[in-house]
């Protein structure tokens, strides 16, 4: 078995550790040499031996676990939060939706680590999640309103920042709502606009139908690069009998 450092938990299953170990120190001489190292050892046995989907992770992505190994968590989730922020809203949809995955791959792996290692409290680590999650919401909904005002649909007033005046809002309730995610939560989400702005033409209550239809696989749909976070809608003002985004007059009735 590999080695225990202080913090990581020993590896529940030994044998999966060692595989994970060796697999990582063939993928070049900078992992081999962090897989020799007592302390990064007992990081990678901590997730083989203990959580497989944590195990494919690292191998796919060994650069996040030499960077928090070597830096901490805080910094790498600080550039991937930055890098969803300049996502280029005219992207097409599935390189954007690829770029979206890899973010919450890379940070997941990295939420878990310093959870693992004991470095965060569950609070912190809860509220990592939140914040990730809000940051992949912003992004997604840059680039649906984008779409639609570059079809026509809607007439933004800056499309270069897509929320901006957009008269369009994104209520998050339940744990995100909370800052209180954990690692398999899914995201409850009550989209909102007000449809007597300017921003919005004819037929609105459609075009922000299918932002929303658009928005939940791009979200929650599973493919070869992982998933986002699964979305649930029906937190919304009478889910059973209203569309999936709410016009603010009908939201302010409700509540």
């Amino acid at each position: 078995p590999a080695p225990e450092a202080a913090g990581f938990p020993p590896p529940g299953d030994p044998a999966a550790a060692a595989t994970l170990l060796a697999d990582f120190a063939a993928r070049g001489p900078a992992a081999a040499r962090l897989a020799r190292s007592r302390a990064d050892r007992a990081a990678l046995a901590a997730l083989g031996g203990n959580a497989p989907y944590l195990a494919l992770l690292a191998l796919r992505e060994p650069d996040v676990m030499m960077a928090v190994l070597n830096g901490g968590a805080g910094p790498l989730l600080d550039a991937i939060r930055t890098g969803l922020a300049r996502l280029d809203p005219l992207a097409p949809r599935p390189i954007f939706a690829r770029e979206l995955r890899a973010a919450k791959r890379r940070a997941a792996l990295a939420i878990a680590l310093a959870d693992l290692s004991g470095d965060w409290s569950v609070e912190r680590v809860t509220a990592e999640l939140s914040d990730l999650a809000d940051a992949c919401v912003s992004a997604a909904l840059r680039h649906l309103l984008r779409a639609l005002h570059e079809r026509g649909t809607i007439m933004l007033p800056d499309p270069a920042r897509p929320e901006a005046d957009s008269s369009f809002a994104v209520l998050g309730m339940g744990k995100l709502g909370a800052r209180e995610l954990n690692y398999s939560s899914d995201i409850d989400l009550v989209l909102l606009f007000d449809p007597s702005s300017p921003v919005y033409r004819d037929e609105s209550q459609s075009a922000m139908a299918r932002l929303a239809r658009d928005l939940v696989p791009l979200l929650a749909e599973r493919d070869a690069d992982g998933m986002v976070f699964r979305v649930d809608l029906r937190l919304r003002p009478d889910p059973a009998a209203t569309p999936p985004v709410v016009s603010l007059a009908a939201a302010l009735t409700y509540y």
